[in-house]
């Protein structure tokens, strides 16, 4: 009967959907219903007065007060910090990408002993705490004054981001077709030649993928950023907002400053994520699945 009832299935029909399949869209919906809210909620309160706030946790703005973005930028430092922030990811994210592409192929397409060693010893890397670095790398960077710098919180970045950016882009490139390698050396093209002008073309999703997940790591990093920089000119926009939280201990915390702030942090990631979170999402599943 069974066998019959499948014999008899119309080509091209969908299955109705089991349970376990409808209650998890009902969880994933829920889940992402909540977060809505809560990103609607943080926007409203950013838009309200302090007095306000406290009287009525969840309540619509009396009066649009865009000046809490003002206060942000110019008393609390956000302007400077968020320069700072697009500086330092930005520019880590493209050195982190520039020093991994190439050990990445190499590994890809070296099948040794030592190749494999090395593999396993990026894929290590990812389960080390950035806790247990801290006090190592500001002792190294005191040593040669790169605390309290761009440069030097942007190397740890890099430090930090060649072994995900490293296993990422291995399997990418190891997606590449050889027979587009093969044919560049017939056509007399060296090894960088045809790596610049061949692999790397055809592997720009894997690319695009590490360095946008590499930016959004650097952006949103506090830890490094609170250990290595301690001049306001110097903070990014993590640490500029838990210095203004610590400011406002004293003198009573402007809640709608202070949410405006966490608004500053947030959009540019909001931003990303509605333009190119497919994106992301594809090339991590294609790059670590090969």
């Amino acid at each position: 009967m069974t066998l019959l009832r499948k014999a008899t299935t119309v080509p091209g029909t969908r299955r109705s959907a089991g349970p376990a399949v409808r209650i998890g869209t009902v969880v994933v919906r829920a889940v992402v219903a909540a977060n809505l809210l809560l990103l609607l909620w943080i926007l409203l309160t950013s838009l309200r007065s302090g007095p306000d706030i406290l009287k009525h946790n969840f309540a619509l703005p009396d009066a649009l007060r865009f000046g809490n973005y003002t206060t942000a930028l110019d008393e609390g430092g956000f302007a400077r910090a968020a320069v700072n922030s697009v500086l330092v990811a930005v520019c880590s994210s493209l050195l982190a990408i520039v020093l991994a592409a190439p050990c990445a192929y190499a590994l890809a397409r070296r099948r040794s002993r030592t190749s494999s060693s090395l593999s396993l010893l990026f894929a290590l890397g990812l389960g080390v705490p950035g806790q247990v670095l801290v006090v190592p790398l500001f002792v190294g960077l005191a040593k040669v004054d790169l605390t309290d710098s761009d440069l030097g919180l942007g190397l740890v970045y890099v430090g930090l981001a060649m072994p995900f950016t490293v296993f990422l882009l291995t399997g990418f490139f190891s997606g590449v077709p050889r027979v587009l390698e093969e044919a560049a050396v017939l056509d007399g093209a060296g090894p960088l030649r045809t790596f610049l002008q061949v692999v790397l073309p055809v592997a720009r999703g894997g690319l695009v993928t590490a360095f946008l997940l590499q930016f959004i790591t650097g952006w949103n990093e506090t830890l490094f950023a609170i250990v290595l920089t301690n001049s306001q000119s110097k903070v990014t926009l993590p640490v500029a907002l838990a210095e203004f939280v610590a400011s406002q201990q004293f003198n009573g915390l402007d809640y709608g400053t202070t949410f405006a702030g966490v608004c500053i942090i947030l959009a540019p990631m909001i931003a990303l994520f509605s333009w190119m979170g497919t994106r992301i999402i594809q090339g991590m599943t294609v790059g670590i699945g090969k």
